[in-house]
């Protein structure tokens, strides 16, 4: 059941979380949204959601070290990185740190329901 998975939008643009987490919800996913890095570790620290759809570049804490400091304490969470525009190089970094995926901003949503079931079938304990 879709509304037993609680997805995390992590990113500094309003109008991206506003829309990516109206469509989730359309979909029947439980969603939540945060602006910033140091509210995701939290979050995923007290268990509060299954999936995280985290934004490369933010200001602050940057995904790369949300991703980083959320490894440190929950090495199995499933995380799909989010970007406009990703180098090489933080794409790599990410990849290094266990990530599920990528989710480029410029696709269609589907996409990303698409991700999160393809993410389902692989972490069998998040199937509810």
């Amino acid at each position: 059941m879709k509304s037993n998975i609680r997805v995390l939008l992590v990113d500094d643009e309003k109008d991206f979380l506003e829309m990516m987490g109206f469509w989730l919800k359309q979909q029947g996913y439980t969603v939540q949204t945060v602006l910033d890095g140091e509210s995701a570790v939290k979050l995923v620290r007290e268990g509060a959601t299954d999936i995280v759809f985290l934004d490369i570049n933010m200001p602050g804490l940057d995904g790369i070290e949300t991703l980083r400091r959320i490894r440190e304490f929950n090495a199995g969470i499933p995380i799909i990185m989010v970007t406009a525009f990703g180098t090489e190089e933080r794409i790599k970094e990410s990849q290094n740190l266990g990530i599920s995926g990528f989710f480029p901003k410029d696709k269609d949503f589907l996409e990303a329901a698409t991700m999160i079931e393809t993410v389902l079938k692989t972490h069998k304990g998040l199937r509810k």
